[in-house]
């Protein structure tokens, strides 16, 4: 039976972030995932988890400016000590919250003859949250994000995220498959799901195109459900839609 988490950056944004806890639990949901916590401490989070019974799964490393347009954070040669320092916010989050999972952002590189410069730089920021993160038990994790919505995007494949995997090589080390957005790209994510779960500590959907709930889109979600449910992957799936209509209307995937 496959587990869902609620993405609460997306998901329940009728009411402030520290009470989408609630809502997520009220609607059902045993686990919840954030993209950027850093607004709310770590204190009233780990308070708010227990109080309503919750499981924190998933967050993200800092991201700098990439939601703004920017280059990002992690795949930026000048940008290499500011990781360091937002893996180690990261660090003082995860050490109380227990996360599975942390996602670290590849970003963008808006300089073409500086790609190759972009992706080393990238990779060796992978190293280093991968040796930061493996301590506490838990997973690294990276995603590719389409062209389309981020043009520039450094990891915008599966077939990226598998090189990168390969390249690396470190247990510690797996992808976070977002189905949206490889869906975005052409790819069709049940026959990757099925080949290469055991590649993948995270997964993510949201309807395609629009972004919007499951229904709202192409996806067939009972048949993609349905793949992930009989591959051999454990984790959890991710809500991160943008709802059309409240939250609690686009829920009917759900029950």
């Amino acid at each position: 039976m496959l587990r869902f988490t609620a993405n609460l950056s997306l998901l329940f944004t009728e009411v402030e972030l520290i009470d989408r806890f609630k809502a997520a639990k009220q609607h059902g949901f045993k686990a919840v995932e954030i993209q950027f916590p850093y607004n709310l401490n770590t204190e009233t989070l780990r308070e708010t988890l227990e109080q309503q019974q919750l499981k924190l799964v998933m967050f993200n490393v800092a991201a700098d400016d990439l939601l703004q347009g920017g280059e990002g954070l992690a795949c930026v040669p000048e940008k290499k000590e500011q990781f360091r320092q937002a893996v180690a916010q990261t660090l003082a989050y995860a050490r109380l919250l227990k996360p599975e999972v942390i996602n670290v952002l590849p970003g963008r590189c808006l300089n073409q003859h500086r790609q190759k410069e972009y992706l080393e730089t990238f990779t060796d920021n992978l190293y280093f949250a991968v040796e930061s993160f493996a301590p506490l038990g838990i997973k690294t994790v990276f995603e590719a994000i389409n062209t389309v919505d981020m043009p520039g995007f450094i990891i915008h494949s599966s077939q990226q995220m598998l090189d990168v995997l390969d390249q690396l090589k470190l247990p510690g080390l797996s992808m976070q498959y977002d189905i949206y957005h490889m869906r975005m790209m052409g790819e069709e994510p049940e026959e990757f799901i099925t080949q290469h779960a055991d590649k993948i500590a995270h997964i993510q959907f949201a309807d395609c195109p629009g972004r919007g709930q499951p229904g709202m889109g192409q996806i067939n979600f009972s048949r993609v459900f349905s793949a992930i449910e009989k591959s051999t992957y454990s984790g959890w799936v991710g809500a991160e839609y943008k709802s059309v209509g409240t939250t609690t209307e686009s829920l009917d995937w759900f029950y």
